[in-house]
């Protein structure tokens, strides 16, 4: 399974590829940031970051794009920017017919850490680890993105089993 991570954001929207299944080592295949100036305007921001991951997508070719899933934050201003650009990444997989898998941030940590409050610099050297990079990918966003999709590779097969198993559920409750 190849996946793309994206962590979302309007300055830096983390962005990075991971193949393999859960139970085998991981290989990443890329990582990187698609950045936006923070003085720009906000359309056009939106706009640099649909052609980031783009071309993220034309290189790459994932079956599966998997996206931070925004949760509440203090700061509105700063929770409305990350949606937007969370967005901007779910339009252009829906566009392509890539599916889109939503994780929480403590999702992605406790499956890469085993703690879902680990901080970033434990997900960093997990992600380090887990890829046998020589270091951790920097910045934090792009370290992030790779946690993501490992976090989507070693959770999908438990999660389509899940759903495999609600559908026939549901399928012998209904009348013929």
């Amino acid at each position: 399974m190849r996946v793309l991570g994206v962590d979302p954001g309007l300055t830096r929207c983390g962005v990075g590829v991971v193949e393999g299944v859960a139970g085998r080592p991981l290989t990443m295949i890329g990582v990187g940031v698609v950045r936006t100036p923070a003085d720009a305007e906000l359309g056009n921001r939106l706009v640099a970051i649909e052609r980031g991951i783009e071309e993220w997508l034309d290189e790459h070719r994932p079956e599966v794009v998997a996206v931070e899933r925004v949760f509440s934050q203090h700061n509105v201003s700063t929770v409305m920017g990350t949606a937007q650009a969370s967005a901007v990444a779910m339009l252009c997989a829906a566009r392509r017919g890539i599916p889109v898998a939503l994780h929480t941030p403590s999702e992605v940590k406790a499956a890469v850490t085993g703690s879902g409050r680990a901080d970033k610099a434990q997900v960093g050297a997990m992600v380090t680890r887990l890829l046998r990079l020589a270091a951790p990918p920097k910045p934090a966003d792009a370290a992030d993105a790779l946690a993501l999709a490992i976090c989507h590779i070693w959770r999908a097969p438990a999660h389509n089993r899940l759903q495999q198993a609600v559908a026939l559920h549901a399928s012998k409750g209904r009348p013929s």
